[in-house]
């Protein structure tokens, strides 16, 4: 039996209760054994000011998951070439890790923009995608729901931006609620985002 892992793929700018609970969501109610939390690392050609070393944030998914057996963190996309399209980094993974069945997970918000990505025809060919509730303005997920390799899952709809949380953070705010209590540790130890 391979088993089945999600890959929840994100910059984790910071990691905030909104990927855990969708992460936990997933691993606990679906049918994915395991949910790998892969960090996305920041493309060399864009300087984002905003957006911290891949190792911070990496070590802060490492702390958020730490509780969580089911989650775990990946570095996957360290070591592949810039830029990089999700249909190579699976195509890696699979390679590397033949005894597991990969599966992609998003937000609904980005299966409408599925068209445009690179290789998509052969991303729904084989692999399944979970797709999680987002708000967004128009929602028009019916054509792609229908297709027998996309699971629309029932999980909690979360809007909590890590943008919002970086930008309070500057401000001074205690955001505290939002972030697992590891991560918030790590971020006031690091003095990051001030």
């Amino acid at each position: 039996m391979h088993k089945k892992t999600g890959l929840f793929f994100g910059t984790f700018n910071p990691i905030h209760i909104g990927h855990l609970i969708i992460a936990n969501h997933l691993a606990e109610f679906s049918d994915l054994e395991e949910i790998w939390l892969v960090v996305t690392p920041h493309n060399p050609h864009k300087k984002k000011k905003t957006l911290l070393d891949n190792n911070q944030r990496l070590e802060m998914v490492y702390r958020a998951c730490e509780d969580y057996p089911k989650l775990q963190p990946s570095n996957i996309e360290f070591s592949l070439p810039q830029p990089n399209y999700t249909v190579n980094t699976l195509a890696h993974l699979q390679e590397k890790f033949p005894e597991r069945q990969f599966c992609l997970i998003m937000g609904e918000d980005n299966i409408k923009g599925l068209p445009k990505w690179k290789n998509y025809e052969v991303l729904l060919e084989n692999y399944e995608i979970y797709v999680y509730p987002r708000i967004s303005e128009e929602t028009n997920t019916e054509d792609l729901a229908k297709h027998p390799k996309i699971h629309i899952i029932d999980a909690p709809i979360i809007e909590i931006s890590a943008t919002h949380i970086r930008n309070s953070i500057k401000a001074g705010k205690n955001v505290r609620p939002l972030l697992p209590n590891k991560v918030w540790e790590y971020l006031d130890e690091m003095n990051f985002y001030r």
